[in-house]
């Protein structure tokens, strides 16, 4: 999986570049705990830290590529998977192409030799690479069509500093200011492609390469979903939705060390686990599984509104019927609490973590982490089938306004303890409203189709864009601080490609969420799990972990030169203190401030918005 960083400047000459660089890469080797390195010439410093998936032996990187005469042609600084790296080898190796490992690093190396910025479209997976190309003085930032793998730049003099993470910008120094657009982003709990929280760093957006090289730097748009229409029938959808998740599936479990996969009992993480045992059935080999659970939940389960059954019992019953080799994660309130934990949390994931959720997650893959070196997840599925609650609200889908629920009372929760005065500089409404308006003119429109149908693919799309994002990089972040590669099967973009144009009616055709996913796997599920309904990702309801954040509060409210009251009002800090932390939105509230204080204090820079209160984008392209 790795993590890459590096500076380009292809009209000048990068000065004491690979120290720079070696600053860079450190910032980031937790991505890669088994190996690193450092390629340099005149123009470009490229480094990189490797976790080792394919090939574990060979593989070096910045990986080059050489002529006859040994003269450098091209090099490589690459993070992620290819899973078709195996198909594309061999169409490589009868155009002359010659290997010496066994990884995908250098099948990515010599496609972009041999086909140029095309290599792009034939590779299938998740990843982000730099690829310099040694005559032209052209540097290639590409990132995966869905953004699977995280790829941030900076404009630096003539040139461009990049990194997997923000932090890597960050290590030599100075600190930006805060993005006020990226801030306004975070706490209307919305997202903008190519945006982060700091000045002057920005994300290579989803399916986009950008261009370095002796003209300037430009993007390069080589993927995004197209509206056409969906001719199959229900029959013929639901053979092409399994055919497309078996292959997949078979594709995303090729790896060179141990690996496994998590398990909710739920209907994504099971289709995906059964199929995956399915596969795995002629080598005799047991699928190793991993759930994760909180102290407490498990015998003193209370229902509520958004979780109405426990994930155990479903656990239970897909062990059973799969026989997998299962291992039960629970956490207890002192992990969940620890400020080492809540620091390493913020840390991984460059902005104010989202309370135990955020916590929990970096635990469990803490965890994994001791057993495999990957994990296939079912992240994704109810963005491709439409699993959340809100897909199926006439009300949410309606509405003039992002129709996710979750996120926007976290988003009250952020905003309830802001200052005044700069919930009047923000002015976070307008900012979400706007923010949406632009959203629904990138939707890419289908002639003919009926308003309902337009609706239901902007819902779609805005998951995609706006929404899917998050999840993913918090996935991302959270897992590679430890050292755990997770692969996501349901982002592959020939399942979103061909669902995103299946009409709604296909995707409810019995009346239920998520109906194509349940008739692709028949058969493979535990009649229990097959009939679950959606249950979000727990959260721990043990009083220990309340009582812990009220103290942490407390002593936040004991430092009245804390960077966090620059932006949160202390007295509704206090107001929230008084009330039961059994209200989400007050703990989250909590979690949130602490969290964001944590922040703050990492970034070691003036925490007042310092730049102009208009849109920051990708001013600099």
């Amino acid at each position: 999986m790795c993590g890459i960083a590096g500076w380009v400047d292809p009209c000048g000459l990068v000065r004491d570049g690979e120290r720079v660089v070696a600053a860079m890469a450190q910032a980031v080797s937790r991505r890669g705990p088994d190996g690193h390195g450092t390629w340099a010439d005149s123009h470009v410093v490229l480094a990189h830290r490797r976790l080792a998936v394919f090939d574990p032996d060979h593989g070096h990187q910045p990986m080059i590529a050489t002529d006859d005469a040994d003269r450098t042609l091209a090099a490589l600084a690459y993070t992620g998977e290819v899973f078709n790296h195996a198909e594309l080898r061999g169409t490589l190796e009868l155009r002359g192409h010659k290997f010496t490992t066994r990884t995908d690093t250098e099948v990515v190396l010599h496609a972009c030799l041999e086909w140029g910025l095309d290599a792009v479209h034939r590779l299938h997976g998740m990843f982000a690479f730099a690829y310099w190309d040694v005559a032209s003085r052209r540097l290639l930032l590409v990132r995966d069509r869905l953004g699977i793998k995280p790829l941030c730049y900076q404009i630096h003099g003539s040139g461009v500093r990049f990194g997997s993470e923000p932090k890597a910008l960050l290590a030599p120094g100075p600190t930006p200011a805060i993005d006020t657009d990226g801030l306004r982003d975070f706490l209307s709990c919305v997202r903008t492609p190519g945006r982060t929280l700091l000045h002057g760093i920005q994300e290579v957006r989803p399916g986009t390469v950008l261009i370095i090289d002796p003209r300037g730097v430009r993007e390069h748009r080589y993927w995004q979903l197209e509206s056409a229409p969906h001719t199959d029938d229900l029959p013929t959808t639901i053979d092409t939705v399994s055919d497309l998740l078996d292959g997949i599936t078979t594709s995303h479990l090729r790896a060179d060390v141990p690996l496994g996969a998590l398990l909710s009992g739920g209907l994504d993480s099971s289709a995906l686990t059964a199929l995956a045992q399915r596969t795995l059935r002629p080598t005799g080999a047991a699928l190793a599984t991993f759930s994760v659970d909180f102290a407490g939940n498990t015998t003193d389960f209370t229902p509520d509104a958004l979780r109405s059954t426990p994930d155990a019992p479903y656990v239970r019953d897909m062990v059973a019927h799969c026989g997998f080799n299962h291992r039960d994660i629970v956490l207890d309130a002192t992990a969940l609490t620890d400020p080492a934990v809540r620091n390493a949390v913020v840390a991984a994931r460059d902005l104010p973590a989202a309370g135990d959720m955020d916590t929990s997650l970096y635990l469990l893959f803490a965890a994994v982490r001791e057993h495999v070196t990957v994990a296939v997840s079912g992240e994704c599925a109810d963005e491709v089938f439409g699993g959340y609650s809100w897909f199926h609200d006439p009300q949410a889908t309606t509405r003039p306004d992002y129709p996710w629920r979750y996120f926007a009372g976290r988003s009250g929760a952020y905003r309830a303890l802001l200052r005044d005065d700069v919930t009047a500089e923000l002015d976070l409404t307008a900012h979400r409203c706007a923010h949406y308006q632009q959203a629904l003119t990138e939707i890419p429109a289908l002639p003919g189709e009926s308003a309902d149908a337009r609706r239901m693919r902007e819902i779609f799309w805005l998951h995609y864009t706006r929404w899917l994002p998050d999840l993913l990089d918090r996935k991302d972040r959270l897992s590679m601080a430890v050292g755990l590669e997770v692969r996501v099967p349901f982002c592959d973009h020939r399942l979103v490609e061909y669902a995103f144009n299946i009409p709604w009616h296909q995707q409810t055709f019995d009346g239920r969420e998520k109906s194509l996913l349940r008739a692709a796997v028949t058969g493979l599920l535990p009649p229990s799990v097959s009939g679950r309904t959606k249950a979000p990702y727990p959260i721990t309801h043990d009083p220990a972990y309340d009582r812990a954040l009220r103290e942490q509060a407390a002593d936040l409210l004991a430092q009245p030169a804390a960077p966090v009251w620059d932006y949160l009002d202390r007295n509704r800090l206090r107001e929230r203190l008084r009330r039961p932390l059994d209200d989400r939105a007050t703990r989250s509230g909590i979690d949130f401030t602490l969290n964001f204080d944590i922040w703050l204090r990492h970034l070691a820079t003036p925490t007042h918005l310092s730049q102009p209160l208009e849109s920051t984008g990708s001013s600099m392209l």
